[in-house]
C-alpha cells in the first residue's frame, strides 16, 4: 500500500471509531443513566424500576377533613428519580485512563417528558398526555453519581384529556414515558441523555 493509501486508511479508521462520539456533542464526557425509577404520588418514597400505575383519582379516607364517612377525591402528581454519572469519552489506555477534572462535572438544569403508545396513537391531548418541560437542578460530582428527583406526571395532566375520562370509564392507557435530561459541563459544553419507563394510566383501586 502506498503512503497516501495508508494515510487515507488511517483517516477512515479514525472517522469510524470517533463517529459515535462526535454525534454526542463536544463535551469530553458522556451523561449516563444508571437508574430511572418512579413512585406514585400517594407513596412518594416508594420508588421502583417497574411500571408506574399512575392513578388519575385517589380516594383518601384519613387526614385533614377526610374520613371513611366523608372521603376526599385527591389528584396526586407522580414522581421520578434518575441516577446519573459522567464517564469520560476518551479513556485512551484502559490501564491508564485520562484523569477527569472539575471541568468535567455536569450540572443538570432541565428535563423533558414525552409520552407515547406502542400502537402508534400518539396525538397529545387525545391519545396521550401533553409533553412538558420541567426545571430540575443538580451537579454530577467528579467520579460520582447524582440521584435527582423530578415530576414525571403533572397534576394538570390528570385533569385534561385523555386522562380525565379515565376516572369513570374504567379504561387503562398504556404508555412509555421518554425522559431526556439536559445540562452543561463546567466550560459550557451541552450534554443530554434519554431514558424510558412504562407508565400505565387508570383509575386504580386505592389502598
Amino acid at each position: 500500500m502506498t503512503r497516501r493509501g495508508l494515510v487515507v486508511f488511517a483517516l477512515v479508521l479514525a472517522s469510524i471509531s470517533c463517529g459515535d462520539v462526535a454525534r454526542t456533542g463536544r463535551a469530553p464526557v458522556y451523561l449516563v443513566i444508571d437508574a430511572l425509577q418512579s413512585a406514585p404520588g400517594n407513596k412518594p418514597t416508594s420508588f421502583t424500576g417497574g411500571a408506574l400505575l399512575s392513578d388519575v383519582l385517589t380516594i383518601v379516607t384519613s387526614g385533614g377533613v377526610c374520613s371513611v364517612a366523608s372521603p376526599c377525591q385527591v389528584i396526586y402528581d407522580d414522581l421520578g428519580e434518575v441516577v446519573l454519572r459522567t464517564p469520560l469519552k476518551d479513556v485512551t489506555n484502559p490501564s491508564s485512563p485520562n484523569a477527569p477534572t472539575t471541568n468535567n462535572e455536569v450540572t443538570i438544569t432541565r428535563y423533558r417528558v414525552v409520552y407515547r403508545r406502542t400502537d402508534g396513537r400518539n396525538t397529545q391531548g387525545v391519545d396521550v398526555p401533553y409533553a412538558f418541560d420541567g426545571g430540575v437542578t443538580g451537579t454530577v460530582p467528579l467520579g460520582g453519581t447524582l440521584a435527582l428527583p423530578f415530576e414525571l406526571v403533572r397534576h394538570v395532566a390528570k385533569q385534561e384529556p385523555p386522562l380525565a375520562s379515565l376516572r369513570s370509564n374504567g379504561a387503562i392507557i398504556y404508555t412509555i414515558a421518554d425522559v431526556t435530561f439536559f445540562g452543561t459541563d463546567r466550560v459550557g459544553n451541552a450534554v443530554s441523555v434519554s431514558g424510558s419507563m412504562q407508565v400505565n394510566f387508570g383509575n386504580f383501586a386505592d389502598q
